[in-house]
């Protein structure tokens, strides 16, 4: 049982005394569910729920079937930790409007991550700057298969023009978990330059979101 476990050990005082941070998944994971079943005390009800899911992305991206079709789960935990992802999104999306996206990249990262990396087919967004670089809304604009979408720059124009932009920041992901841009990511981000440079709008970033992982044109010198 956890209330037999050192007080040091047991997942809430934990993160009490030494921080969210140093939990480890199964840890969180723990917290969350609250309680275990008969005879399997929560800390390994979650490492058997990351054993089949393979990972916290995985329990995020399960279906409300697959969630509930495990032990231990029913729909009442589905819609907690449904909610817990949203919140996590609204409070990302809340830093970025506070003019927080010139001082912190990784909060941009952070909320491109947690928007895309879900998503089981290829889909292309763009955020939207002023011209302080500060975020006036950010959309997708394009949905494709598992392996690609079409982009087209008159769109991307259109929107910009529309949210009276100075700059964007484009985005899309890899359902494959590859971080990396290929031939085809690299043409449609020139072609996207070349068509929003006519309107004065600057490309910042191409973000390509990868699972947990990102690849960032700018820094890789592809902008």
């Amino acid at each position: 049982m956890i209330k037999d476990w050192p007080d040091k050990e047991r997942p809430r005082e934990k993160l009490l005394n030494q921080g969210a941070n140093s939990l480890s998944d199964a840890e969180l994971l723990a917290i969350f569910l609250r309680t275990g079943v008969k005879g399997c005390h929560v800390v390994d009800l979650a490492r058997k729920l990351l054993s089949s899911f393979g990972s916290i992305a995985g329990i995020y991206q399960a279906t409300q079937l697959e969630f509930c079709a495990q032990h231990g789960l029913g729909q009442a935990k589905y819609v907690q930790l449904q909610a817990c992802l949203e919140m996590s999104k609204r409070f990302l999306a809340e830093e970025l409007k506070q003019g927080k996206v010139l001082t912190s990249s990784q909060a941009t990262r952070d909320y491109l991550v947690t928007e895309l990396r879900h998503q089981t087919r290829e889909v292309f967004a763009v955020m939207f700057l002023d011209n302080q670089h500060q975020i006036l809304k950010f959309e997708t604009l394009f949905f494709g298969t598992i392996d690609a979408a079409a982009v087209y720059p008159r769109v991307v124009v259109e929107h910009a023009l529309k949210y009276k932009s100075a700059a964007v920041i484009l985005t899309h992901n890899h359902p494959s978990g590859v971080a990396e841009a290929s031939i085809a990511d690299k043409q449609i981000t020139t072609r996207l330059e070349q068509a929003l440079a006519l309107v004065d709008v600057r490309v910042l970033d191409h973000i390509i979101v990868a699972g947990n992982r990102c690849y960032s044109f700018a820094e890789n010198g592809d902008l």
